[in-house]
This record gives structure tokens, sequence and C-alpha cells, in this order.
């Protein structure tokens, strides 16, 4: 038996603030086809269940096509289950206004005042939706078969210490020695697993697309195989996303010029997509009288990329000993901040500014 292990899929949602009009439409269409491509990767790999762990949409309100899409990828494969249980995003209008009739039979739900199970031969495959009611005491009703191999999915961030924000804390230890052999988790946007128990283990599979540079790397889901005789199962991260976010650091020194820092960067992205996107941010130190180009980067980069953004964090380099003698007004100016208490880099800042401010006041 084949099983996908998905989870925040975040249907129909807003994508990266910075793209154009054009693009947002682009990959908000792009977040639906990799779910359909999901269900034809299913359907060609002999998967009989797709199990989804919450947060399949965004918002309280799903555009008609978008639930469309999801409901006809559902009907025209009969032979997958699909097991859906609501996260903390799912709070949307998917199936309300639905008759009976038109929800898909092999749609699938679980309940939040109890365990539901869903029995495949001999797996076992329970959920159970959490709330601020029932975070503290939600493993005490788990009862599972021993002979079975059990597989149990939740919604929310493992951690064994629960803050203000109660609703969707999953305290892992609650889960050990249960009869458990995979906790299908879903929340964390990035793949994650780890031992359970002697007996079983628990994995996020990330999000299948990264909406946001918070979300950057290998995007995918997680294919397990399951050999129900031993009671065995593995588990398989499959990279599947359209396109990859990336944040790429490049550091820039003083002796560069901008045809430097250009290559340097060029040097960084060879080996990137050119369908993917990309953030980079440069670092390091420059001399005080340099400005780096970000225009002239983005101009250049732009072109090569799906998506290309820059950001200057380089700070400034003072050669304090240069203006130990200089009895002009920006000498004094260095000499005063020099004596001042702060940060170093606070201290270059300010003085890049102020040097600004007196060599324009030098020109007027």
């Amino acid at each position: 038996m084949r099983i996908i292990h998905t989870a925040d899929l975040h249907l129909d949602s807003k994508l990266e603030s910075n793209l154009t009009p054009d693009q947002a439409k682009e990959r908000r269409e792009e977040l639906l086809e990799t779910f359909s491509r999901m269900v034809t990767y299913a359907s060609e790999h002999g998967v009989s269940v797709v199990l989804i762990a919450g947060d399949m949409f965004d918002k309280p309100h799903v555009r008609k096509r978008a639930r469309r899409r999801v409901l006809e990828e559902m009907q025209t494969h009969p032979q997958i289950d699909f097991l859906y249980l609501q996260g903390n995003h799912d709070k949307s209008d998917f199936l309300n206004d639905l008759e009976d009739e038109e929800i898909p039979k092999n749609l699938k739900r679980f309940k939040e005042n109890e365990w539901t199970v869903y029995e495949y031969g001999n797996v076992a495959i329970s959920g159970r939706e959490l709330s601020d009611d029932n975070y503290k005491t939600i493993s005490v009703n788990l009862i599972l078969d021993e002979s079975r191999l059990n597989i149990v999915t939740l919604h929310g961030q493992e951690s064994d210490y629960v803050g203000r924000d109660r609703t969707h804390i999953i305290q892992i230890s609650q889960f050990k020695n249960k009869f458990i052999d995979y906790l299908a988790l879903g929340h964390i946007h990035s793949y994650k697993y780890d031992r359970l128990d002697d007996r079983g283990e628990w994995c996020y599979p990330g999000c299948p697309e990264g909406r946001g540079f918070d979300e950057c790397g290998e995007k995918g889901f997680v294919l397990l195989d399951i050999d129900e005789e031993a009671k065995r199962l593995t588990h398989t991260f499959v990279p599947f996303a359209q396109r990859r976010l990336h944040e790429v650091e490049v550091k820039v020194t003083e002796e560069m010029n901008m045809p430097d820092i250009i290559e340097a960067v060029r040097e960084s992205l060879a080996r990137i997509d050119k369908d993917d996107l990309i953030k980079v941010v440069l670092t390091g130190t420059t001399e005080m009288d340099f400005d780096v180009d970000c225009e002239r980067l983005t101009h250049i980069f732009e072109r090569e990329f799906y998506f290309f953004k820059v950001y200057d964090q380089t700070g400034t380099r003072i050669d304090y000993d240069s203006f130990a003698a200089d009895r002009s007004l920006k000498g004094e100016f260095v000499r005063l901040l020099q004596q001042q208490e702060m940060p170093e880099e606070e201290r270059a800042a300010v003085i890049e500014l102020g040097m600004k401010a007196i060599l324009g006041e030098e020109l007027g």
C-alpha cells in the first residue's frame, strides 16, 4: 500500500508581495496545478490514500474556480481516498454550500470532538482536529490496536512547551508508546522528521510550494510505502515544487566595485534554475563614499530569472585614523561620533548619513 502525506497546501492564497500582478496570478494558479500534478503522481504510482494534514486552504472564502478544481481532481480519481484534516487556516467555505451528493465520496474528514479512524486492511489511519479544549488531553482517548500498522494525523506545532498560543500545540511526548508507527503532522512548512519512540516516527512533509522567502528550499510531499504483512513502513520525501525560492547571501568587501559585485552575484546564482524566485542579500562592508547600485543589479538579473530582488545590508568601513587631524566639519563630526558609546554598526551608519548631509551642504 502507498500513501501520500501532504500538508499546508494553502491553495488560493496570496503570494510573495513583490510579485507583479501577472506573476501573482500565475503563482496562484501554479499552487492549484501542483495539487493536480500530485494527484496525477498518486494515480500513476499506485497511491491509495492522499492524507492532507491540515491547511489545504488559506482563507475563509475560496474562489469557486479553485474549489471546483480541487473537487474535480478528487471526483476523477475515485480509486484514491482523500483524507482531510482541517488545520488552523482551514476555516473556509470549501464545502459549506454543497449538497451531500456534490461532495466526492472519496473525500473523508476528521472530527474535532473525537478520534476518527479509517481502515485499509491491516492499516489504520486515525486523526483528530486540535482546539484549546483538547490539546492537553487529546492523546488520552487514542486507543490503537498494537497488532496493526497505525498512522495518526494531527495539525500543529510540535513542542513540549505550551505558550499563549495553545490552539495548535502538539506535545510529542503524549504520543510515545501508544503503538504509533507514523505520526503524520502538518503546520511546519519544511520537511522535518524524528523518532517518536522505539516503534514509530513523526514527520512534517512541509508545504508543496514555497509562497514567500520564509519558505525557501526544496518543497514537496512524503510518500509512504507500507508492507502490510510485515507491518513495516518507510517514508521518502519527494521534491515536487514547480518553482523554488532562494535567499542567497553575497559577501561584499571594501575592495570591490560594481562590476566585481555583479560578478559575485552571478557566480552565486550560477546553479539556480531560471524559473525560480531569488532574493539576494548583500552583506559585508564598503568604503564610506561607495554606494551599492541595487537598481543596476535588479535590472541585470530580473531578466534572467522568474523573479529577482536584492537587499543591501552592507555596512560602511570608517577609517578613523584618516580623520584624526582633519579640522573640517567632517573631521569634527567623525571624532564626536567616535567618542559616543554605541554599537559600531550603528555608529558607522550614523557617520555615513552625516557625511552625506555635510557633503550636500558643501556642494550646495
